[in-house]
């Protein structure tokens, strides 16, 4: 289901284009799956190391985001998903570049397999990135909003952060809640994709491709 979310991803991409790539077991499915097409783009900006080793064994180039400008489309994939397209991504500890990218991007495809997909976010853990020494602060802050944060011990982002994953989250309102939870001093980036949605959401399931978008064409700007 994952491999069809993703290779349904490729329909979102232009000849010529630089494209954001995520991070993720979905994401590698697409980042296989584009290695065929690695002569039709000018080349990808990846949202993690590892993202950006298995980019370059496909011998696609990866370029820094300041330099390459805003994107397309970005591809990612996520940890929960709703039909109004809000995310919890992060369960890869590379939330805050997936965020940057997807900022950077005019559309946001994210690929997922049909067990993402649910009613209200929150069952998954919510990742919080906060700078080292403010973790057991913005800890506090979270027990206040209602959550169980636990420390992912012996998990350093790229960006050299700690990473809280939030338990016995019941999200009502993300957009305002993911507002709320960037305002806590020490928050580096919030694993909540609401105010940035995704535009394109591919479910992948067992007899095909389900297509959830305020505008689903592929190519469509």
């Amino acid at each position: 289901m994952k491999q069809r979310a993703a290779e349904a991803a490729l329909e979102y991409l232009r000849d010529g284009a630089l494209v954001g790539v995520g991070t993720g077991s979905t994401v590698n499915f697409f980042i296989d799956a584009l290695a065929a097409r690695r002569q039709r783009i000018a080349g990808a900006v990846s949202s993690s190391e590892a993202s950006t080793r298995r980019l370059a064994a496909h011998g696609i180039p990866v370029l820094d985001l300041n330099e390459a400008g805003e994107l397309e489309v970005y591809v990612d994939g996520a940890d929960e998903a709703t039909r109004g397209l809000h995310l919890i991504k992060g369960g890869g500890g590379a939330l805050t570049r997936e965020k940057i990218v997807a900022a950077a991007s005019r559309r946001f495809v994210c690929i997922v397999d049909e067990k993402k997909l649910v009613e209200r976010l929150g069952a998954f853990p919510l990742p919080v990135e906060v700078i080292p020494m403010a973790r057991t602060l913005v800890a506090r802050q979270l027990a206040r909003l209602g959550g169980r944060p636990v420390w992912r011990e012996g998990v350093v982002t790229d960006n050299g952060n700690h990473i809280l994953d939030v338990h016995d989250l019941a999200i009502r309102d993300p957009v305002a809640f993911e507002g709320e939870l960037n305002q806590i001093a020490g928050v580096v980036t919030v694993g909540l994709f609401a105010r940035r949605p995704a535009d394109v959401l591919l479910v992948g399931t067992p007899s095909g491709v389900v297509t959830l978008a305020r505008d689903a064409r592929p190519g469509t700007p």
